[in-house]
């Protein structure tokens, strides 16, 4: 019995040790991960296999980066991620409008604009994406974009990816049509920072963005309800100037 205790004691003792091992070998791993010249200014502590991210980094896609990078390292059983964003503050407002810019502009090549309503809103540096992404792809690459993009301290991503269906499919491009060959509308092609956006969800339609005047928002969603299979359109669009109308409209 006397030896057994004695077994039990040596091996509680022992623990630390090995911990201590351990926690070398995984340090030194994480050194490894981080090596690249981007994360030189992060620090990285190891407790019982717990990796304790500290420093600044310029870009908050480089403290992502770090992140995923460590969390794949062996021995790695958890990740804090303290990594401050440095770098010059930029307004909010400005940062907000310089997002939606490039997040519209960027990804214009896609095909998917006038099916995406993402949003941007901007709060101490911290940009959160909302709204909805016509895919996953859409959505990532607007997170990277942002993620990218100096001046924006955190990153809160709340789109929501549309779900995958060949009948919303259909009725996007059918829905694109009759909104957009309606003379009244067809200038919304134009620039594509200002398409009129169109969002389904399981046969259920929601038009995004903001039109000229009060006549433009009824006749698209009178529009899009005369596509076959839509269930329900609901017409978010707003009104630029309180919905005066301009002059020809």
């Amino acid at each position: 019995m006397k030896k057994a205790l004695l077994f039990i004691l040596a091996a509680a003792l022992a623990v630390p040790a090995v911990f201590a091992q351990g926690d070398s070998d995984v340090q030194a791993s994480v050194q490894k991960a981080l090596s690249a010249s981007r994360f030189k200014g992060i620090q990285a502590s190891v407790e019982n296999g717990v990796v304790t991210l500290t420093g600044t980094v310029d870009l908050v896609a480089n403290k992502i980066n770090a992140d995923q990078k460590v969390h794949h390292v062996k021995g790695v059983t958890a990740v804090r991620n303290d990594i401050e964003v440095a770098g010059a503050e930029v307004p909010d407002q400005q940062l907000q409008e310089k997002l939606l810019k490039a997040i519209t502009y960027d990804m214009v090549g896609y095909g998917t604009t006038a099916f995406d309503a993402i949003t941007v809103q901007v709060q101490n540096g911290v940009a959160t994406l909302g709204g909805h992404a016509y895919g996953p792809v859409d959505a990532s690459d607007a997170v990277a974009i942002v993620a990218n993009t100096k001046g924006v301290r955190d990153l809160i991503d709340n789109i929501q990816v549309d779900p995958v269906s060949p009948n919303d499919d259909r009725i996007r491009r059918q829905v694109f049509r009759a909104v957009y060959s309606f003379p009244m509308l067809n200038q919304y092609l134009i620039d594509p920072a200002k398409p009129i956006r169109i969002q389904v969800e399981n046969g259920h339609v929601t038009l995004y963005g903001t039109v000229d005047t009060q006549s433009q928002k009824d006749a698209a969603g009178i529009q899009a309800n005369t596509v076959p299979g839509v269930f329900s359109v609901t017409n978010d669009l707003e009104v630029a100037n309180g919905g005066k109308e301009k002059p020809g409209k």
